[in-house]
């Protein structure tokens, strides 16, 4: 970076660029702000403009804080992290720890159904993010895995939490009617019996799972392939 040119990381800047008075605002409002217009009216509808009105501010007057969108949602972002509820410190069993940090990302998610696509399309790590991977480290601390391994581990399960989460979220978007039309393509196709395997894997998976069980299935089975990785 040359001598004067501005961090582009929103957490290496200070708080308010102006001058005067005392801020009248400051990140935390002005994210929370954001958040009630992304879950009222979806993430497209967040702008600096209508965050300023709902805070009663000057459009203008938010750049003092924010110079760009891409810092809202960097501050987003580290106040969905905010709503992990951690205990002081990790219990000593690595799965539990891990299967504890998909569980309540998982239910951020689903209060924010905007959220996966913001977190999936840009990843940040502030302040309340740099908690969660603490703990998520500490959790990791006894295992054999090497530093590598376990940023990839979160990165990994993060990854898992918010796939299943917006594909349960389209589904449902989607409807009954798109399920029903789903189930007679595959019986057309495997009456076929061009597809032999899938054929004799519908045949013994009977009825969909329950999204619940499926989705801890899953996260077991990753958590078992994250703790015995190279």
């Amino acid at each position: 970076m040359s001598s004067g040119e501005e961090p582009e990381l929103i957490w290496l800047r200070p708080e308010y660029s102006g001058r005067g008075p005392r801020p009248a605002h400051s990140r935390t409002s002005i994210a929370r702000a954001a958040l009630e217009i992304a879950d009222r009216e979806g993430l497209d509808a967040v702008t600096m403009r209508k965050v300023a009105a709902e805070l009663g501010a000057g459009t203008m007057s938010l750049y003092n804080y924010v110079p760009k969108k891409e810092h809202l949602f960097d501050l987003l972002v580290d106040l969905l992290a905010e709503e992990y509820d951690l205990p002081a410190g990790p219990s000593g069993d690595p799965r539990a720890d891990l299967t504890l940090l998909a569980h309540q990302l998982r239910g951020i998610l689903t209060r924010h159904g905007w959220a996966t696509t913001l977190i999936t399309h840009r990843p940040s790590l502030g302040p309340n993010g740099l908690r969660v991977t603490e703990f998520h480290l500490a959790a990791l601390a006894g295992t054999p895995l090497g530093g590598t391994a376990k940023m990839e581990a979160f990165s990994q399960l993060t990854g898992y939490v918010c796939q299943f989460t917006d594909w349960q979220q389209r589904s449902a978007q989607a409807g009954a009617r798109w399920l029903t039309d789903l189930v007679r393509y595959l019986q057309t196709a495997t009456a076929t019996g061009r597809y032999p395997n899938l054929t004799a894997t519908l045949a013994e998976s009977g009825a969909p799972p329950d999204p619940d069980a499926a989705f801890e299935r899953g996260l077991q089975r990753l958590i078992t392939a994250l703790l015995t990785a190279d």
